[in-house]
């Protein structure tokens, strides 16, 4: 059984910065990819950004690039976002995932609780 949990939300201020973690019961799954999604309310939940084991490959939703930055650390079976230069839009529950092929929601087999995240 596999456990995800995030932490580190919040309310904060346009501008500010929040720091996201997701600590995970295991590093390896039969997929390396791991990522964050996020879900406002009456929207889709989209990918925000992801990595794959060993951060060769990322993405990054456009809205996001050059605020957000993903990181994995492997001997704390730890993901983290950590986020800049907040905007409203940005609020949402944010999501941690794992066991993924790309940055495909339907693809990732395992999930956070979701941690919300208020932007004003």
């Amino acid at each position: 059984h596999v456990q995800l949990v995030e932490s580190g939300g919040g309310s904060v201020q346009t501008g500010g910065s929040l720091r996201l973690s997701c600590a995970a019961s295991r590093v390896t799954y039969n997929k390396n990819c791991m990522a964050w999604f996020r879900q406002a309310p009456g929207k889709e939940r989209e990918a925000v950004a992801g990595s794959n084991d060993g951060g060769i490959k990322t993405y990054y939703a456009d809205s996001v690039k050059g605020r957000f930055t993903i990181s994995r650390d492997n001997a704390k079976n730890t993901l983290y976002l950590q986020m800049n230069s907040l905007k409203p839009e940005y609020t949402a529950v944010y999501y941690c995932a794992a066991d993924g092929g790309s940055w495909s929601r339907y693809e990732y087999n395992y999930w956070g609780q979701g941690t919300q995240v208020t932007v004003s």
